[in-house]
Formats: structure tokens, C-alpha cells, sequence
């Protein structure tokens, strides 16, 4: 159930798809406030360096989630949001904060109910605090010329508001408390430059954890760890792994304070059009590769050439196995799991289990 304002959040429509209740939460004014003073906030640029402050962060890639006590973990975060949506909940007593990087309708279900496994802590009456970044509109504007706000929603769907209305439909059907503070998405995580292309405002944010103040960042090559490429290509190759269908990407287990970075199946058939892009120029690249090529970051199309790069170099590792049988694990036996461990805000060096 969802509140807004401390209050129950209940709307006339009986709509199935979550739209109208989507249309009406982002015309709240207690909402469209909190959006204009998220919108006012400097952006935070994280970044390591070995002289960095000892904090402690968790950093969530797409398709991810973490939950993380604060008693253990300073910071959490994520970005590289341009259609997806980063969802935080954050329960008011325990404070344990849970983040996820959502990117289709079809995790969220089995994602939200993996985000509260260790949030609610056995208590479903739990006050919950709530907040959604991401999803820029990018329903084109000649498109919506003339259209009015709900029906720009309802009838010029795009790729973000599919899975802001899924999420929304989803909080509001599930028995927790679920208290928006956030709804940063569509019109209101949106720009326009002089040629009507759509941009996010911002593509991320940080959440401290034990305030449950949320900032908007960005993050570098430094702090998106560890293991940044094999968990890209996880992301990737999970799509195909029938052990991760209609569910988020686990990486950190909370528990023991450590990554936990399992390995993720690949089949030959997603390595041939990967081959085919690195003959590609970068402007070519990033129309292939991306939903909303005008609206990435400047290290979009780097990016994923370092990670074609690091397939390339892979394929000839001992470390790929069972290739004769068109399978194989992502940078290390299959049978094992990468464990990471971070002391001083610095990780130490991975062992596996």
C-alpha cells in the first residue's frame, strides 16, 4: 500500500497497468514539491583514490540489489539511470536500506520481494520510506504535442514508463507500507536542449545510510566496484540464464558484509553480435547499443568497448569452461563464487569459494 504525506494514497481508477495511479502520484503536490527540491540538489561526483576517506560503499550496477546495514555500510548507491529506475526502501526503525536498479517490468515482482526480504525483518507493518529515481520521459515530443499529461502516459508509452507504472502498481498492491518521499521519473527527471532531444537530469544517487538522506550522484570507473566489467557482463548474459528469470542480480550479501559475486551462464549466440560491434564506429555503436542514445553518459560507448575488450581477451582464459557444450562462466569456474571483502573503504583481493 502506498502513502503519501503520511496518509493512504487511493485513487478512482481501477486501472490494472498502474497508470493512472502513476499520472496522479506524479501530480501530488507533496510529491511534485519533494521532486523540485530533489531537482535543486548539486549532484555529488563519487569517486577512490587510495587517499580517500575511510566510508564505506555499496555500489549497485542495472539489474542489481543490495541491502545494507548501516551499522556496517556508509553509503549506497547507483546511476547510469537513463530508462531504467533505481528504487530505494528504507525501513524507519531499523534503518536497513535495500537499492535496486531496475531495468524491465518483468523483475519487479520477484525483485521487490527479494529488495524486502531483509528490510521488512518480520514485520509487515513496518513503516517503509520510498524513493524512485530515474526513468527519464522519453516519449519523443512531436509525439506528445498536444497530448495531455495523462494521456502522454497512458497512450505514448516509451521504455520508462512501462516500468515506472509496474513499479507503482506493484507498491500499491502489496500489504507493507510503503511512504513515497521520492518520485523523481518521467516529466519531472527530464530536459530538453535546443533540438526538443530528452536528456535525465540526473542518471544516479546516493543514499547515507543512517540518515536515509538521499543525494543525486554520478560515479567513475573508481567507485564502481569492484568488479565492474564481470558484472556488466553479467548483467548481459543474465537475460538468457533461466536461474536469474524475473529476478534481480545478487551481489552483496548483507549478512556477512562482503560481495558475493556468483557466475552468470552465457551461450555463443550473445558473443556474435558483440563481435560485430567492435568493427563499428562509436557513434554507431551507441545507436546499436542503447534505448535512448542522445540521453547517456559521456563514457557510454568507452565503456562498453572495455567490456567487448575484456570478452575478447576472456574467450582464450582457462577460466571459460564447458565451451564445447555452449556454456560457460563469466571470469571464473562455475562453480564458484568471487568473494570481496572491503576494509578502510579500499577492497582487498578476491578469493572464491
Amino acid at each position: 500500500m502506498i502513502f503519501v504525506g503520511g496518509l493512504p494514497f487511493s485513487t478512482d481508477s481501477s486501472s490494472s497497468q498502474g497508470i493512472e495511479t502513476l499520472v496522479t502520484l506524479m501530480e501530488n503536490p507533496i510529491l511534485v514539491s519533494a521532486a523540485r527540491s530533489f531537482n535543486s540538489i548539486e549532484e555529488t561526483k563519487v569517486s577512490f583514490s587510495e587517499t580517500s576517506t575511510p566510508n564505506k560503499y555499496v555500489y549497485v550496477f542495472q539489474r542489481e540489489y543490495a541491502t545494507v546495514d548501516p551499522s556496517l555500510v556508509h553509503y549506497v548507491g547507483t546511476d547510469e539511470a537513463t530508462t531504467c529506475v533505481g528504487l530505494v526502501i528504507r525501513n524507519r526503525i531499523t534503518r536497513m536500506t535495500s537499492v535496486a536498479h531496475f531495468d524491465f517490468p518483468k523483475i519487479v515482482d520477484t525483485g521487490l520481494t527479494q529488495m524486502l526480504s531483509l528490510v521488512v525483518d518480520g514485520n509487515p507493518n513496518a513503516d517503509l520510506d520510498v524513493h524512485l529515481i530515474g526513468g527519464f520521459d522519453d516519449v519523443s515530443p512531436s509525439h506528445a504535442n498536444g497530448i495531455s499529461t495523462s494521456e502522454s502516459y497512458t497512450e505514448l508509452d516509451g521504455y520508462s514508463t512501462p516500468l515506472c507504472a509496474k513499479l507503482i502498481e506493484t507498491l500499491q498492491r502489496r500489504n507493507e507500507k510503503f511512504h513515497i518521499q521520492t518520485l523523481f521519473v518521467l516529466g519531472h527527471n527530464t530536459k530538453r536542449d535546443s533540438q526538443g532531444h530528452a536528456y535525465p537530469i540526473f542518471h544516479g544517487f546516493l543514499v547515507e545510510t543512517s540518515t536515509g538522506s538521499l543525494v543525486p550522484a554520478s560515479f567513475d570507473r573508481t567507485s564502481r566496484c569492484p568488479d565492474e566489467i564481470v558484472r556488466r557482463i553479467r548483467v548481459t548474459s543474465s537475460y538468457e540464464d533461466t536461474s536469474w528469470n524475473g529476478r534481480l542480480l545478487e551481489t552483496y550479501d548483507t549478512k556477512t558484509d562482503r560481495f558475493v559475486i556468483a557466475p552468470c551462464c552465457w551461450t555463443p549466440r550473445q558473443l556474435r553480435p558483440i563481435m560485430t560491434l567492435q568493427n563499428l564506429s562509436d557513434a554507431e555503436v551507441l545507436v546499436s547499443c542503447s534505448t535512448s542514445p542522445y540521453a547517456e553518459g559521456p563514457d557510454f560507448v568507452e565503456t562498453l568497448r572495455r567490456y567487448m575488450h575484456s570478452l575478447e581477451v576472456t574467450l582464450d582464459s582457462a577460466y571459460w569452461i564447458s565451451f564445447a557444450t555452449g556454456h560457460g562462466a563469466i571470469g571464473y569456474p562455475v562453480t564458484s563464487v568471487k568473494i570481496y571483502k572491503q576494509g578502510d573503504g579500499m577492497f582487498e583481493r578476491p578469493t572464491y569459494e
